[in-house]
């Protein structure tokens, strides 16, 4: 069982919900509209201690650290546009570092949508697991 459930029916609610609401006015950013920094990583490709934390997602934890599992924001704008509490994220340990570092793995609701960022959220790669 995955923490937190998946509910692909709600993101894709709220999202409909959010664009009837905010309008054409909401579609004036200047960001390409594309995401383009959403590369890919088989799952076989990702450290270690990448797999490792999948394992602990899919158990529901328990967690290395109290941040993980908690609702990922996408401040960065990097990750397709969803809901607010759709992804969250979870420390991914770098060896020898002091402080959790920059690795995490952010999922999403749907089912196997874990997103892999070795650079502290600049860039992210979907974790294909079939591979």
């Amino acid at each position: 069982m995955r923490i937190p459930p998946r509910l692909t029916l709600l993101g894709a609610a709220a999202t409909l919900l959010s664009t009837l609401f905010t309008g054409p006015a909401a579609a004036a950013p200047t960001a390409p509209t594309a995401i383009t920094a959403v590369g890919d990583i088989c799952y076989s490709r990702l450290p270690a201690q990448a797999h490792d934390t999948l394992d602990l997602i899919e158990a529901g934890g328990p967690y290395p650290f109290p941040q993980d599992g908690t609702v990922f924001q996408n401040r960065e704008g990097i990750l397709p546009s969803r809901t607010t509490g759709y992804y969250h994220e979870y420390t991914v340990v770098t060896p020898g570092s002091e402080t959790r570092g920059a690795r995490r793995i952010v999922t999403g609701d749907t089912a196997r949508e874990d997103y892999y960022t070795a650079d502290h959220y600049e860039s992210f790669d979907l974790v294909d697991h079939d591979c």
